[in-house]
């Protein structure tokens, strides 16, 4: 072996390098730099939003805050992802075991937080007259934070031998794996995809069906006064929007998600294959870049929000009670 095929050439136990052309590695960090940066960014304008402005602290955005708080740490592992280009890791066996704690934590709070969205909007739609009384500010923030804690919780029993001994498996200096077995992906597999992806829609096929009535009620005026008669309440038009809005949030989330698991579990050899790799890594890590462009697709409140933060009004007195809405 070379000096320069090694990952730390004055090592002889170090790893080798990948070979990779010049094209490969610069186009690499293009795409993969463009998407971190603009990952952080657009869900920072979200946290910054929805944090400081009062009027948009209801129950239904502090989903969106936790939604955008996951999707923004997503920037930070593929700042990681980046420098495992050439297939070498340079940080030491202990930062290999947190940033794998790190993505196990983003990914199963993003798919908790996607399973509460989906609870809100079934709630909203279906049971319009007692979601204001159930589903209040103090209840969702509670729901949020044992959503965090319990993917943290998660994390830390699935890794816990590698976080007693990390870098035990590695073969070599400058390489990077975990404890993760078979039977460890199988529960991963069942609670952070299959369970909460069948929740996820059966819950949106209730609202759609829900909405679809109350719509063609709606349209009809006979029926419609003969569902007040009968003492039924329709849910609002603006949570009926809200529930089309996150219902394009959880499809691109699942849309973007599901190649990735189809691909570990059935055809792994894929996940060698250097384009394949990348086109898979792009499309997980792009999911995060896509909710705050919907929401400026959807909803007026981040346009507005977005100009007061970017022409820096935000930093006048009394900024927060600003009418966003």
């Amino acid at each position: 072996m070379e000096g320069d095929e090694l990952c730390f050439p004055q090592l002889n136990t170090s790893c080798r390098k990948l070979k990779r052309s010049h094209v490969d590695i610069v186009c690499i960090h293009v795409i993969l730099s463009s998407i971190s940066l603009l990952t952080a960014a657009l869900n920072l304008l979200v946290i910054i939003s929805i944090s400081h402005f009062k009027q948009l602290h209801t129950p239904t955005n502090l989903l969106l805050l936790s939604l955008a708080v996951s999707d923004f740490f997503v920037s930070l592992p593929v700042f990681f992802q980046i420098t495992l280009i050439e297939g070498c890791w340079y940080f030491g066996d202990l930062v290999c075991v947190l940033y794998s704690v790190l993505a196990l934590v983003i990914t199963s709070s993003s798919v908790g937080t996607m399973v509460l969205i989906s609870v809100d909007r079934y709630a909203a739609i279906c049971y319009p007259l007692h979601y204001p009384t159930k589903v209040t500010q103090r209840r969702v923030q509670i729901c949020v934070s044992l959503c965090w804690i319990c993917s943290l919780f998660y994390a830390g029993v699935l890794l816990k031998e590698s976080l007693k001994q990390p870098g035990r498996l590695n073969s070599c200096i400058g390489e990077c794996v975990i404890d993760f077995d078979i039977i460890k992906q199988f529960v991963d597999l069942m609670l952070t995809f299959f369970l909460p992806i069948s929740v996820i829609i059966v819950l949106y096929l209730r609202v759609f069906v829900v909405a679809v009535s109350q719509a063609r009620a709606m349209r009809s005026n006979i029926t419609a006064l003969t569902l007040q008669r009968s003492g039924k309440v329709t849910a609002k038009k603006s949570e009926l929007k809200a529930a089309r809005t996150l219902g394009v949030v959880v499809l691109v989330f699942l849309t973007c998600i599901f190649p990735i698991f189809c691909v570990f579990f059935t055809d792994q050899e894929a996940l060698y294959n250097f384009s394949s790799a990348l086109f898979l890594t792009c499309l997980f890590y792009f999911n995060s870049c896509l909710n705050p462009i919907i929401y400026a697709f959807f909803y007026p409140w981040f346009r507005k929000s977005m100009k007061v933060i970017v022409t820096l009004q935000i930093l006048k007195p009394g900024s927060s009670n600003a009418n966003i809405l």
